[in-house]
């Protein structure tokens, strides 16, 4: 893994930005694209639950679109019946973190491959899509929250401060939180990685049979990184619920899917700022590609990701580390220069351009 986009020094001018940006934004930006930017910002949380778990679990997860989209119809679901958001906040991320872990429990203890792996978050994904779809009409609720189906539920409560019903945030206090969310999962999962259980979980991705060896199980640690992926994309998906006050089953389909391993190939397998940065860029070039009637937004992302499988195979992150870390051996230990004493003259090198290599040498006396 890059060195540089790994370091501690990295994470420390990754957080000093972040809260530079979290804090600085709001201040030179208006109320709308304030709004546009906390949508990157929740994609960004999205991004980096699975850039966790795959960059390094070392488990390629089809169904991150799932567990994002069991967060947003958990709290959309419970904020209908309670009322206050508190609980609601909280549901969004154990829910997805045990569907998480039951999931990952049949796939690691059931000895399954990881071709199989793909497969099978791939079908439960296309599973929850079709079921949530065809929840339409006025049978198909929970309490007081109608399903929808494939028209989704609409008119979702924004968070409320905790105790407080009637005071709900502001489209800046969610943005506020969400980038603070966003520095939480990644210091957290920095510390973790940084911890034992980081090591031996980054360990199983990179030799599983000599964790074994060593006496750990491996298959406990996956299941917990996935687990833990789980409850990360749940909370994007509670995010997001609040950021749109909306959602429907299209969060569950296979483009939500995609587009979430675009942003982590574009940005930085092996990283967690890596996926940030391609969450963000596809983001806003999407939102981009949307005003214009001439493109077609799927085509473009399917251009980048060869473009970037081909070119930029570690991505943008990784490849960015490496520039600054040749550029800094440079500065440091820079060449030293061939002293005038030992350079052949002007006329030694003529000599010796004009004898043959293969002439035999007078004798030494």
């Amino acid at each position: 893994m890059n060195r540089f986009a790994n370091s501690w020094a990295s994470a420390i001018v990754c957080l000093a930005l972040g809260l530079l940006l979290m804090l600085g934004l709001p201040a030179v930006i208006d109320d709308y694209t304030l709004i546009e930017v906390t949508i990157y910002v929740v994609m960004a949380i999205l991004s980096v639950s699975l850039a966790f778990i795959w960059g390094y679990g070392g488990i390629l997860c089809f169904g991150q679109a799932a567990l994002f989209g069991l967060g947003a119809y958990t709290y959309a679901i419970a904020v209908m019946n309670l009322g206050d958001s508190t609980l609601p906040f909280l549901l969004a991320i154990v829910v997805p973190a045990l569907f998480a872990a039951l999931l990952g429990y049949v796939i690691f203890y059931g000895r399954l491959s990881d071709v199989y792996m793909g497969v099978i978050t791939l079908t439960v994904t296309l599973i929850l899509f079709n079921l949530v779809n065809s929840t339409a009409g006025p049978e198909w609720r929970i309490g007081d929250a109608p399903l929808g189906g494939f028209n989704g539920i609409p008119a979702i409560p924004t968070l409320n401060w905790p105790g407080l019903k009637d005071e709900v945030l502001t489209p800046k206090d969610l943005f506020y939180l969400a980038f603070a969310c966003l520095l939480v999962v990644y210091v957290g999962l920095r510390a973790l990685l940084a911890s034992k259980v980081g090591r031996v979980i980054v360990a199983a991705k990179e030799n599983e049979q000599r964790v074994l060896l060593l006496g750990y199980d491996a298959r406990a640690y996956k299941l917990f990184s996935f687990t833990l992926g789980g409850a990360i994309a749940g909370l994007a998906g509670c995010l997001f619920a609040n950021w749109g006050a909306f959602t429907s089953p299209t969060i569950f389909g296979l483009a939500q899917s995609a587009q979430i391993i675009i942003w982590v190939i574009v940005g930085g397998l092996g990283t967690l700022v890596g996926p940030v940065v391609g969450a963000v860029a596809i983001q806003w070039l999407t939102t981009q590609i949307g005003t214009q009637q001439t493109l077609n937004a799927n085509l473009v992302l399917g251009a980048i990701l060869v473009v970037f499988v081909l070119l930029v195979p570690k991505g943008i992150v990784p490849t960015a580390g490496q520039l600054i870390e040749a550029a800094w051996r440079r500065l440091r230990h820079p060449r030293p220069a061939v002293p005038a004493a030992t350079r052949p003259s002007a006329a030694s090198a003529a000599d010796g351009a004009g004898a043959s290599p293969l002439a035999p040498m007078e004798p030494t006396r």
